[in-house]
């Protein structure tokens, strides 16, 4: 292969402007060189956009902002002719995923760099302004063949927020001794964006910002190759590519041989530095949410490359062999990489076209129709809302029945069908990611994986489902939702809307916020011919006794789309009337949400988001170091975040959140919160412990241990449960619910408090890997439940409801959790 341009010997000199009389290197444009010190996201974006202006090669363009309004570009960079043809190289590139064939020979191989999606792994930024420079000076000769998208920035937010950390705490000169306040970042880190999500997480289910963004760009331009660019811990060397097993199936055989090719690439040039690097270990082709897998399932060989460093780093620091790591070694490696990368690419360009266009044959999937049903049409709006930012097209059922594989039973069965279904066919452009996505068990060969082992979407979405291996009879969905107008009716006695939805709770939150009340019915009833559902709400008159009480109800439902039905008497044919103490008035809950050192900061961010971006409720955010001065009695709802809490919450403080809780306070605890009241008096929580033979670990050989540990870990693994839908915490549920486990602590059923959902004694995992000895203590174990303390509770969530705001089906349980227990308390 051609050897970079005179790349090792450029690798560290001070300045490059010698290549150049054009443009000025990172360092000339900064005023200080790459690796003296962190760069704010606003001038990294300003060097871009300066050689943007400079070179008639590069274009700049602007794809979204983030929460905290910075913006997020992509530069272009290709030779001079490929830029003059590059609307053509683009959509020649795009047809080429529905089979078109064409002698275009103007087919370049599209290459995009990611940089900085964990906002703390900082070096890769700086990188990205040495490599948009070198490919427009010294190594534009790459270009001829290529264009190279580069985003110097995913995640700009924890960027900023981890580097103006770090020059507000720095010594001058950088200290590096790891013991060093510079070297131990404060919570929540950099590393996530506004709400604190991991956004390599987040690419299949676009929960975030900018990753929906990012997202829409990516669908423009569908590049051949995606290198994601991290930082892992300071004492590992360089990793790059091939990946570790497992490999998902929908991989295909010349994705894996090609980052074989790559991976040599990138360590002829390491070897000439003598750089230590490793590759085909920890960082797999699984979950499908990274910024390698995603891109994988889309067609492009997707690339995680990571750099020794993190947030430990700074700007140096003495690694446990003695040697110094600085930013500038970080900035370099990853210069060196990504230029490796473009070079192959640049040798391989008509190969990477050919491969591409053969990705997009599904023929071959085990599965050609995906099949849901689900008669909320909130529900079916969401997934659709997912589908449509992904560019995967879904129809319509035909009347009838479909066989397949079925979610709910898991085994082969029918379903009856009808046009209010969708269809999800493979037989797309993007079917094997349809697959991926929705496949009820996705097929693994090895149990060492660095993220969850299950994710499909009828689970996580609430769809009852069939997976057929034949392709089911479909129409194009053409139909869409009219609108919903309700009018005012000053005859009503009340006005009564479903509650099945996350949309439902949403509109709760705005009815309480325009200080409007309602009331929900613990009971199934019958009135004025229709049924209405458990949880169902009702807005009575006489509850809201103000002249406008009908206009802005009205108002607020329009806005919402929420259909509201009218009755003239509060007396029903069968349940609980109007005036019954089963019809329970909801109150404005006031909601304190824990956060800080003791809490994990996913699992806050994710409450965080939920309320906030969801059902846009307003929360007060406490620290959880202040709790034990706060007065409670000025809230209604208190939730604590997965944590250990037991620094902050000591006796007394526990003592005083009982007492709380016993005048009708509500508790909300969740994953490792749980820990605070396991096995303490007063609750009822206890933990469910597994027996096993300590000894029969002992002589287990060292290369095995790894292996064997598994055996007690449930690495993201979907449990079925059963629900008792006559509890508030269940309104709007079935009897059953499907809930991601990512831990292998249990706990035994309540004895005095009420078990909402559990797993029974014969409970197996439905999809993903659980260790065989983690498995078994799974079943006869509490999933959500109650302790009734006086007048108020103390919620238990084993799990998370909210996982990486995907889990939709689980939102509904919090809020109920919120608004409908010990809400009528005034």
């Amino acid at each position: 292969m051609k050897v970079l341009h005179k790349l090792c010997t450029l690798v560290f000199l001070v300045s490059f402007s010698i290549f150049s009389n054009n443009i000025k290197s990172p360092a000339e444009f900064l005023g200080y060189e790459i690796g003296e010190r962190f760069t704010r996201h606003h001038k990294v974006i300003d060097y871009f956009k300066y050689v943007s202006n400079k070179l008639t090669n590069v274009k700049l363009e602007k794809y979204g902002e983030t929460n905290e309004h910075r913006s997020l570009y992509i530069g272009i960079i290709s030779s001079e002719e490929n830029i003059k043809n590059i609307d053509e190289i683009r959509r020649s590139n795009i047809s080429q995923m529905s089979g078109a064939s064409n002698n275009n020979t103007n087919k370049k191989a599209i290459v995009w760099l990611s940089y900085n999606v964990h906002g703390n792994e900082a070096s890769s930024s700086e990188a990205a302004m040495l490599t948009l420079f070198e490919l427009a000076t010294s190594q534009k000769h790459l270009l001829k063949n290529t264009l190279v998208i580069i985003d110097p920035s995913s995640n700009p937010d924890g960027r900023d927020r981890y580097v103006n950390w770090y020059h507000q705490v720095k010594s001058t000169p950088y200290n590096t001794d790891i013991n060093g306040k510079e070297h131990h970042e404060p919570w929540p880190s950099g590393r996530p964006n506004h709400y604190l999500f991991d956004l390599n997480r987040d690419w299949a289910w676009a929960t975030q910002v900018e990753t929906k963004h990012r997202i829409a760009v990516y669908n423009k331009w569908m590049p051949h190759i995606h290198v994601d660019f991290h930082e892992q811990y300071m004492n590992n060397p360089y990793y790059f590519a091939p990946a570790a097993a497992p490999y998902h199936t929908n991989i295909t055989k010349w994705q894996r041989d090609f980052q074989v090719a790559i991976g040599n690439n990138n360590a002829m040039y390491f070897d000439k530095k003598g750089w230590l690097y490793f590759t085909k270990e920890r960082f797999d082709l699984f979950y499908p949410s990274y910024g390698d897998t995603y891109p994988s399932f889309m067609g492009a060989i997707g690339l995680t490359y990571e750099q020794a460093g993190h947030s430990l780093a700074g700007l140096g620091v003495k690694t446990d062999e003695n040697e110094i790591l600085t930013l500038k070694d970080r900035a370099y490696h990853h210069l060196t990489s990504g230029l490796s990368t473009v070079e192959i690419a640049n040798n391989n360009a008509e190969k990477l076209n050919i491969e591409f266009t053969r990705f997009f044959k599904n023929d071959a999937l085990t599965y050609k129709s995906f099949v849901l049903k689900n008669d909320n049409q909130d529900k079916i709006n969401r997934l659709k809302a997912l589908l449509d930012i992904h560019e995967i097209t879904y129809e319509a059922a035909k009347n009838g029945s479909v066989k397949g594989y079925d979610y709910s039973t898991q085994q082969n069965d029918k379903m009856l069908v009808s046009q209010n279904d969708l269809v999800i066919h493979t037989d797309q452009p993007k079917g094997k990611m349809v697959h991926v996505l929705f496949e009820p068990k996705a097929a693994i060969v090895d149990s060492l994986t660095y993220d969850i082992t299950a994710w499909s979407i009828p689970y996580a979405y609430g769809f009852k489902a069939i997976a057929s291996k034949n392709k089911v009879a479909s129409t194009k969905n053409k139909a869409t939702n009219k609108p919903i107008i309700n009018e005012i009716n000053t005859n009503a006695y009340a006005y009564i809307s479903k509650w099945n939805s996350v949309k439902d709770a949403r509109f709760l939150a705005d009815l309480l916020q325009n200080n409007i009340v309602p009331r929900y019915s613990e009971k199934a009833f019958n009135t004025a011919g229709k049924f209405y559902e458990k949880g169902s709400l009702i807005l009575l008159r006489n509850d809201n006794k103000n002249n406008d009480f009908d206009t802005r109800l009205i108002e607020i439902a329009n806005k919402h789309q929420r259909k509201l039905n009218v009755v003239t008497s509060g007396l029903v044919s069968e349940g609980a009337d109007f005036g019954s103490p089963f019809v329970k008035p909801i109150k404005k809950q006031q909601i304190l949400v824990l956060s800080g050192d003791e809490t994990n900061s996913l699992n806050f961010g994710e409450i965080w988001h939920f309320f906030e971006k969801e059902l846009q409720y307003p929360i007060t955010i406490l620290q959880t170091k202040d709790l034990p001065e706060v007065e409670l009695f000025k809230y209604d709802v208190i939730i604590l975040p997965s944590g250990y809490y037991s620094h902050i919450v000591h006796k007394k403080v526990l003592e005083n959140l009982k007492k709380w809780v016993s005048n009708g306070g509500t508790i909300v605890a969740m994953g490792n919160a749980l820990s605070l009241f396991a096995d303490t008096n007063g609750f009822v929580l206890r933990e469910k412990s597994n027996e096993q033979n300590a000894s029969s670990t002992l002589m287990i050989p060292y290369d095995k241990r790894e292996r064997k540990s598994v055996e007690k870990m449930i690495t993201g693994s979907i449990f079925k449960s059963n629900v008792d839908t006559s509890h508030p915490l269940a309104f709007g549920y079935e009897n059953y619910y499907f809930s991601l486990k990512v831990g292998a602590k249990n706990y035994h059923y309540l004895e005095n408090g009420y078990n909402v959902a559990y797993f029974s004694e014969d409970t197996k995992n439905v999809s993903g890997f659980a260790g065989k000895e983690a498995v078994k203590n799974v079943p006869k174990s509490l999933l959500f439940g109650e302790d009734t303390i006086g007048n108020g509770s103390v919620v238990y969530m084993t799990n998370n409801p909210l996982f990486r705001a995907f889990w939709e089906n689980g939102k509904l349980i919090v809020a109920n959790a919120v608004f409908f227990l010990n809400s009528d308390r005034l």
